[in-house]
């Protein structure tokens, strides 16, 4: 017990990480070249460091600015320009909007209004949960929608259990719908915005093929593939696992109905914060057709999410903050509950994926992979199944991170568009369902007490199975329509 209580102590775990990438820089047992030695030495730094949580993952983020330069591997010049990739600062405007809908309680309308509408029998309301989560995490980060939707679930499961006439099996409604509330945050990818290793991986092609992947291109490809999780989803917890038999209750029907009329009118900063965020989702779907018609004014998702942020900060509340002065749809302080940290994380893993690619140590990773012979739809397969059953265990924004440059190196290799087996892999890294680790959503919900280990790990492998049979498919078919731009 005590040997276990200090290798589980933060210096242990350094040392841990420390040791192994001497070892392995100390050996060079893949016998490569020693800038590719370097490189990796580096790499296994960060990465055990990032799965054992030694120290902060945004911290960790910052170790190749430190070791890419002393170890020549990159100028500390070429290390930064990661830090400021246009990508990070698309997660920075998507992070404002989301701080924007969030203060001024437009995401608690939307989710109410939207479970007024599906009505309030047992399989109504957890299908209008899928809903309003799904439509919440496709522009809000999975972990925000998670935590702003549970306590209306909570409340809807102590509703229920006050006012249940022994009808139907409550357990499974309340299981189920708590379930459903990180599945559908989890598997909401159908922005780029919409959860972090979505912006990894557009983040890793920027940086490595210098292009940009468009936001309608994505949506094209993954939101009808997030459509077809959240409906198999439904199906195969509240019809197959845990069906629920509750009809229609009014005591349910009236606390829905009291939570909407206590929200009032629309205020005027719901109403600014709505024009943005719709302005700002219209713009990213027809930016390529407003660049077509006015070439000389063009617009990026980086550029449109950076001008709604201004905006959010110019445009005033129409609430008075003090005497004679009226207080800005966001002011700096709000800025103080963004996760700043995730935009250094990001930049770190940039930054690490061109320190592996100048020292050709993915390339070689790649071809090495290629040499078994696999390829084609089986291949797409087994990259998803690798990818979703190994982000149980892992940070899923790491693991695309890390993986992002060998799976574009495999493609190469054996010929394929490189997005035909990173996309694939990024949507499986969302989509872990089985463990309380496995994403942010999944540990949320399960520290709520209303559902067993037992209950999320076999329902979570059963959904992992069809996730990855629905996002091969997907991608296989609709990648090469979509985005044909690549190779």
């Amino acid at each position: 017990m005590i040997i276990l209580e200090i290798i589980k102590s933060p210096s242990a775990k350094i040392l841990i990480g420390l040791f192994l990438a001497i070892l392995f820089y100390t050996f060079n047992p893949l016998a490569i070249s020693e800038l590719a030695n370097r490189a990796l030495f580096v790499a296994i730094l960060m990465i055990s460091w990032w799965i054992t949580e030694a120290l902060p993952m945004p911290v960790v983020g910052l170790i190749p600015l430190v070791l890419f330069p002393l170890m020549k591997i990159l100028s500390i010049e070429k290390t930064a320009e990661a830090y400021a990739n246009p990508i990070i600062f698309l997660f920075l405007g998507g992070f404002m909007l989301g701080l924007a809908i969030e203060k001024w309680n437009l995401h608690r309308r939307i989710a109410l209004s939207i479970v007024k509408l599906t009505g309030t029998s047992g399989d109504r309301i957890i299908i209008g949960f899928i809903i309003a989560t799904g439509l919440l995490s496709m522009w809000l980060s999975n972990t925000a929608t998670t935590i702003m939707m549970l306590p209306i679930a909570l409340s809807i499961i102590h509703v229920m259990k006050q006012n249940h006439s022994g009808e139907g099996n409550l357990a499974n409604f309340s299981l189920v719908l708590l379930l459903v509330i990180a599945m559908a945050s989890n598997m909401s990818v159908g922005t780029i915005i919409g959860t972090p290793p979505n912006i990894a991986y557009v983040g890793h092609i920027k940086a490595q093929f210098n292009h940009q992947i468009g936001f309608m291109d994505w949506m094209m490809v993954c939101t009808p593939l997030s459509i077809a999780l959240m409906v198999a989803m439904y199906l195969i917890l509240v019809k197959w696992l845990y069906p629920n038999h509750i009809k229609s209750n009014k005591d349910t029907k009236a606390l829905i109905h009291d939570q909407y009329k206590e929200l009032g009118k629309f205020s005027t900063a719901e109403k600014r914060v709505f024009i943005i965020f719709t302005s700002t989702s219209i713009l990213w779907i027809t930016k390529d057709l407003i660049n077509k018609i006015s070439p000389n004014f063009q617009l990026d998702d980086t550029i449109i999410a950076l001008m709604s942020t201004i905006l959010l900060f110019a445009i005033p509340s129409g609430v008075r903050k003090i005497e004679n002065e009226n207080e800005n749809l966001l002011d700096w302080e709000d800025s103080k509950k963004m996760a700043w940290g995730i935009l250094l994380l990001f930049g770190g893993g940039i930054a690490l994926g061109k320190g592996l690619e100048e020292a050709k140590l993915v390339q070689m990773l790649g071809n090495w992979l290629a040499s078994y012979h696999v390829q084609g739809f089986l291949l797409v397969v087994i990259v998803t199944t690798l990818s979703i059953f190994i982000s149980e265990l892992t940070s899923n924004v790491a693991q695309v991170i890390i993986f992002a440059p060998v799976v574009s190196s495999l493609a190469i290799a054996v010929g394929m568009n490189p997005l035909m087996l990173g996309i694939p892999m990024t949507m499986a890294a969302s989509c872990a369902s089985m463990l309380p680790m496995g994403t942010p959503p999944n540990a949320i919900v399960f520290s709520s007490g209303h559902i067993k280990l037992k209950q999320m790990a076999y329902s979570g492998f059963i959904m992992n199975i069809v996730s990855i049979i629905l996002i091969s498919v997907f991608c296989w078919y609709l990648i090469p329509i979509f985005m044909n731009y690549m190779y």
